[in-house]
């Protein structure tokens, strides 16, 4: 019994589909949150929120790889929150999002 759990234990940390992202931001004097999230092993987000008093604009590109970089853009009222979601072809080992907020 005592064999059966240490190979669950074992293989728990195989089961997780975790990879790396790094986050690269630039508020340009902005006052924006933004977060990191993996959704799937193809699929990212990044969370946005606008604590200023002021709209923002914000750019996100997604580096994955071999593959073509994507492109998301948002407007931010003041108070608002938004998610720029991305879904790649291939499996995501490492994402490199650049993110780029200015005040609107």
């Amino acid at each position: 019994m005592k064999n059966v759990c240490c190979a669950l234990i074992a293989l728990l940390p195989l089961a997780a589909f975790a990879y790396p992202i790094e986050l690269e931001k630039q508020f340009n004097g902005a006052e924006v949150s933004a977060t990191s999230q993996e959704i799937d092993h193809n699929m990212a987000a990044v969370l946005l929120y606008n604590y200023g008093q002021t709209a923002a604009e914000c750019k996100a590109v997604f580096r994955n790889g071999p593959e073509a970089p994507r492109t998301r853009q948002v407007l931010l009222a003041p108070g608002q929150n938004s998610n720029l979601t991305v879904k790649f072809a291939r499996s995501i080992i490492k994402l490199r999002v650049q993110l780029t907020c200015g005040l609107k």
